[in-house]
């Protein structure tokens, strides 16, 4: 693979946080656990800050038992990152209040970027932004109840094409003390369709020059980012999902920064299969340890078979991600997506040619690719960029994870 490293490996600032290479793992729902953090992080070798999926703050204030285990970080995790979405200045306060006087994390970083309608017809997410002072009051919120904590920003274009934004987010989150800004460079309507338009992400690194910008959207590859990197002059990138069925991507995001384009990872099926398992495994011991399994054994399936039944089922929506490209017909990818156990995964995978080498064109886009949608507001949302009325506590979301 062609790759032009940069000549000294960049170094991400956030906060006080050296993240080194530049590389943060996107914030995905029902993804970016703390079993896809853990394989992401070990491929990296520990490299790059990989946030959680995204915390509802109504529900992190109210201690939500879901919400409670979304924030539980594994002992190796440093530094520990937390997404959080509101649309409640009074009640962002509380949570990243409450993250930090509880010590739950040590990086804050703020949802403007979620498109999907449960979210925008809030006015939250990627809607927000529209309404310049609810943005500046939620951050104003924000910076002040983290202390110490850096707190980040995560935001799209904007609504549509006739509604952008992101310049004039990117100015009021500088002016309440944000400390980084990432933008995916597609708009709401635009969901993950068409192509990121990386020109955005340079205009917003020339109108924010105080801060580091990251650009996110159509990294498919480590070439990918280094490219990014190259041509709009942005301090880091997010990657979302690139890395769907493929946590190794760190890996080469790591070699390619250091300027070793022959470390990077071509695994076989064989290898593939290994890590598909240890995915599904991970989970269950995740679930387990999140009380999921004990509420089973109460209604009978045994603690220890009930959290990996739950981690293997939870593991389905990963089959297709990690067999993406392979000679792997469609009615074994179906049953490998309907398995319920690891001994009926792994003697599933064991009947594949799984000496198959990495098949060509896997490294591109994966993922729902849907664009030109609708954006759900809530009534009025658009007629002025200023009022919030009727923004409040009922507006926020009661469950975490998106």
């Amino acid at each position: 693979m062609p790759t032009t490293a940069p000549t000294s490996t960049p170094t991400l600032r956030v906060g006080p946080h050296s993240v080194q290479p530049p590389v943060v793992l996107a914030p995905m729902a029902g993804i970016t656990n703390a079993p896809f953090r853990t394989l992401c992080r070990e491929f990296s070798g520990g490299k790059g800050l990989f946030v959680s999926e995204m915390i509802t703050t109504r529900a992190l204030v109210e201690r939500n038992d879901k919400t409670m285990q979304l924030i539980h970080f594994d002992a190796t995790e440093r530094p520990r990152s937390i997404q959080l979405y509101g649309v409640d200045p009074a009640t962002v306060g509380k949570a990243v209040r409450m993250i930090a006087e509880e010590d739950l994390a040590d990086h804050i970083d703020l949802n403007f970027g979620c498109p999907v309608p449960k979210v925008t017809r809030k006015g939250g997410g990627s809607a927000l932004p529209f309404k310049r002072h609810l943005l500046r009051a939620i951050l104003r919120e924000a910076v002040s109840g983290a202390g110490d904590l850096p707190v980040t920003m995560k935001m799209r274009k904007g609504i549509d094409d006739d509604h952008i934004t992101y310049l004039d987010a990117g100015r009021i989150a500088v002016e309440e003390g944000v400390t980084a800004i990432a933008l995916h460079g597609r708009t709401a309507a635009q969901h993950y369709g068409g192509t990121a338009d990386w020109d955005a992400i340079a205009r917003l690194k020339e109108h924010v020059p105080e801060i580091p910008v990251l650009g996110n959207g159509d990294i498919w590859s480590a070439e990918d980012a280094l490219r990014m990197v190259r041509e709009t002059g942005c301090d880091g990138v997010v990657v979302g999902r690139g890395c769907l069925g493929r946590p190794w991507l760190f890996a080469d995001l790591v070699a390619a920064f250091e300027g070793r384009p022959e470390d990077i990872a071509r695994p076989s099926l064989r290898e593939v299969a290994d890590v598909m398992v240890r995915h599904a495994r991970l989970l269950g011991e995740w679930i387990e340890e999140g009380g999921a399994a004990r509420r089973a054994t109460v209604e009978g399936g045994g603690g220890r078979r009930a959290g990996e039944s739950k981690g293997v089922v939870d593991f389905r929506k990963h089959v297709a991600w990690y067999l993406k490209g392979f000679a792997v017909g469609s009615e074994m990818r179906k049953r490998l997506a309907i398995t319920s156990s690891l001994e009926e995964l792994r003697s599933g995978l064991d009947e594949l040619d799984l000496d198959q080498a990495w098949p060509t064109g896997a490294d591109g886009p994966r993922g729902r690719t849907s664009g030109n949608n609708r954006v759900v507001l809530p009534d009025g949302w658009l007629k002025d960029p200023y009022d919030c009325a009727g923004v409040g506590e009922d507006a926020e979301l009661d469950t975490s994870g998106g």
